[in-house]
């Protein structure tokens, strides 16, 4: 059984999408309408860059997408039938888009303002995140309990047994690294980020977000989407679009939704976007899993295996 997996922001990279519009006509196609859909000319930020405008998270995040679902058009072309799909954080709204959920416009007009809205409901500067390597998720959590004195700070990722990111203000994500380190964390690392994603101080951005996702015209998935916050199936659009609310401040529990997936009888897991982030924690998660990505595996025969042809 095979699984598509999206990737979230930190996965992007200047170049990211260009090989594929320039060998298949279904990635160009893509590309020029993610253009229509923004009225930018974003296949050129993901082609050409410049780096410092790429990483600008309204920027970053219809880029990723759009690099994504681009591969993933050419996996569907080809007969690739995933029986799950799920993506880490903004790589879930990629696996709604490849799910049928969204419609691609829509998914790319969301995740701009997404974007938008996430780095504006922090001041620069007075958010942080840092990965926890070495140290258990409960554990992880105390430190965060113990460190916080009256600020934010909390598990945002738990990406993989011994790696947690945690998020929050600047100060409260300081004092929480020296806790876990303190409880035997082998590292505590700062992360180079716009905003502390996925704690309570997004809340501003999910509350002005909501709105406009549950407008948003929205069908039943045709293939069922492990969600982020409680790693359970979405398998009709309210649902999905009520976890994709929730997923804005609230933790990525991506160790759980590939364990998840795992239980229902994934044995192939197939990375579709830029970079080999998710591959890795895959590979960590379940020991002895397959795993392939587009930015390494398009055209190899262990991918060939998985198309269906008619």
């Amino acid at each position: 059984m095979v699984a598509c997996i999206f990737p979230g922001q930190g996965s992007q990279w200047v170049g990211m999408g260009k090989a594929l519009a320039d060998a298949h006509a279904v990635c160009r196609e893509t590309f020029a309408e993610a253009d229509a859909a923004l009225g930018e000319p974003l296949s050129r930020l993901c082609f050409e860059g410049p780096d410092d405008r790429l990483q600008l998270t309204e920027h970053t995040q219809p880029a990723i997408l759009a690099s994504s679902i681009a591969a993933w058009r050419l996996l569907a072309l080809r007969g690739l039938r995933p029986a799950f799909v799920a993506g880490h954080s903004l790589g879930e709204y990629s696996a709604h888009v490849a799910a049928g959920t969204l419609a691609f416009g829509d998914a790319l007009r969301i995740v701009r303002r997404r974007g938008r809205y996430m780095q504006e409901a922090v001041p620069v500067g007075a958010g942080a995140m840092a990965a926890i390597l070495g140290l258990d998720a409960e554990r992880v959590a105390r430190a965060c309990d113990e460190a916080a004195a009256g600020d934010v700070v909390s598990p945002a990722n738990l990406n993989a047994p011994g790696q947690v990111v945690i998020a929050g203000s600047r100060e409260a994500v300081a004092r929480a690294c020296v806790r876990a380190k303190a409880l035997g964390a082998k590292r505590a690392i700062p992360l180079r980020v716009s905003a502390p994603f996925h704690c309570a101080l997004m809340r501003p951005a999910e509350e002005r977000l909501a709105p406009e996702l549950r407008a948003l015209a929205a069908s039943d998935p045709r293939v069922p989407v492990i969600a982020n916050v409680d790693a359970e199936p979405k398998r009709d659009a309210p649902s999905a679009l009520e976890a994709l609310v929730a997923q804005v401040s609230r933790p990525v529990r991506w160790e759980d939704v590939v364990r998840r997936l795992a239980s229902g009888g994934v044995r192939t897991y197939v990375e579709v976007g830029p970079g080999t982030v998710l591959s890795g924690l895959v590979t960590k998660i379940v020991p002895g899993a397959a795993v392939l990505a587009t930015d390494q595996d398009l055209d190899g025969p262990a991918m060939e295996a998985l198309f269906t042809r008619p």
